[in-house]
């Protein structure tokens, strides 16, 4: 097993979720219903789901589209997407 690739995937994915929405609904959710150990198993399988979605595609992706073309494809939309939601905070619609 490559231990550096999983200690960074594994920190690089810790530090991004905290404080994030689904972390919050979590949080929410378990203090609403009191029943945590559910809720807590619940969210980690939807993130076990989600991720497992992430690496089927980056596995598909791989050999088909340039790494270089990923990240340049990537930072194109997330100022798009950015920028969506700083002009829809001012106009004060939904982000």
């Amino acid at each position: 097993m490559d231990l550096r690739l999983f200690l960074s995937t594994f920190g690089l994915v810790f530090l991004a979720e905290l404080g994030d929405k689904t972390q919050l609904a979590t949080a929410g959710l378990a203090a609403e219903s009191g029943r945590r150990w559910l809720v807590f198993a619940a969210s980690a399988a939807a993130l076990v789901t989600s991720s497992l979605l992430a690496a089927l595609a980056g596995a598909w992706l791989h050999g088909r589209v340039d790494g270089a073309q990923v990240t340049r494809i990537g930072g194109v939309l997330f100022v798009l997407i950015g920028g969506w939601m700083i002009y829809s905070s001012f106009r004060g619609g939904p982000a």
